[in-house]
């Protein structure tokens, strides 16, 4: 008996042990639930991850650090390749339609003549806005140009260095003028907000032409359809590249990297949309029109000239008493 429980002793011990090695083997066999789809989301996150490229930086956020990353190479290639087509299409296609037009049309003349006779259409202070903003536009379209062409364009003829100090002077003036630029979108939206709404002279001076397109010259007030359009213009496309513009100029204060790639954009877009229409705005307020350059140049026009393109504002003018003695007093 002796013997009999020795054996059963061992018997019993040999098929424990085997149960213990047997039941993870056994587990590991089993089949377990694989999601083929997110496996490879996790891998290719991975892959994107392994080609992000950091350094170190003094600004206080470590994300101004990160060198490169996936979105960052998507934001090269608009930069890069888009915006370029983007800009040369919509600038060098705006200067052949103005070329185009100036050969069929010309310069759209005075019908009556000048009559001698002036009226005030800008005062002192509207045109100064107007400059100073104007003056801040130019310069701030020519370094914003040179940052997506600048590179392959002046390069050649400029030499690498000289390149590269002439782009560090217009980064410093695009920085710095983009102030008096902001402030004189701000003024013109203020002083100029109330002749600006729309009204039904506004759409049978859009159905007749403008007086551009064919002979006919239709009523307007003191700023026709077209002109209306052009401060809207300025007003919302300058609020849109102020603001992108300085959460560029300000980074991480207001959005991260993702954010900034795309007010870079947006700024890049509306900048050469912006120049685009204001070559437009250049044309009709110089070789275009006979006599619209000096409603801002000296400020004055001619009562002929203000008949022809501005009938509306100009019986106003005289319902107002501003007519004496063949004599035109300043408008308001």
């Amino acid at each position: 008996m002796m013997r009999a429980s020795v054996r059963y002793f061992f018997a019993a011990t040999i098929v424990l042990l085997s149960a213990a090695f047997v039941a993870p083997a056994l587990a590991q066999q089993q089949p377990t639930k694989v999601n083929p789809t997110a496996e490879r989301v996790k891998e290719d996150q991975l892959l994107k991850e392994l080609q992000r490229i950091q350094g170190r930086g003094t600004l206080p956020d470590a994300r101004s650090q990160v060198l490169e990353q996936p979105a960052g190479r998507d934001w090269r290639q608009f930069h890069q390749v888009t915006l370029r087509w983007i800009g040369a299409i919509a600038i060098l296609g705006m200067l052949a339609v103005l070329v185009l037009f100036y050969l069929i049309r010309g310069m759209v003349r005075i019908e009556n003549g000048r009559s001698g006779r002036t009226l005030v259409r800008f005062n002192a202070f509207e045109r100064f806005v107007h400059w100073m903003t104007a003056a801040c536009f130019i310069v701030l379209a020519l370094s914003g140009l040179n940052i997506t062409f600048g590179k392959e364009l002046l390069t050649p003829l400029m030499g690498a260095e000289g390149f590269a100090s002439w782009s560090q002077w217009a980064k410093y003036a695009h920085n710095y003028l983009s102030f008096p630029f902001t402030l004189g979108v701000v003024l013109m939206f203020l002083m100029w907000i109330a002749w600006n709404f729309p009204s039904g002279a506004d759409f049978r001076w859009l159905r007749e032409g403008g007086g551009i397109l064919g002979n006919k010259h239709p009523p307007a007030r003191r700023f026709n359809a077209g002109q209306k359009a052009i401060y809207w213009v300025v007003v919302l496309g300058g609020a849109a590249a102020a603001i992108t513009g300085y959460l560029l100029m300000f980074p991480f204060y207001a959005t991260d990297i993702a954010g900034m790639q795309t007010a870079q954009m947006v700024h890049g877009i509306v900048g050469v949309l912006f120049i685009a229409i204001m070559l437009a705005h250049i044309y009709i307020g110089t070789i275009g029109m006979e006599g619209a350059f000096e409603a801002m140049g000296g400020g004055q026009v001619d009562v002929n000239w203000a008949q022809q393109h501005h009938s509306l504002w100009l019986e106003r003018e005289r319902a107002k008493g501003r007519v004496q003695d063949g004599r035109m007093a300043p408008a308001e």
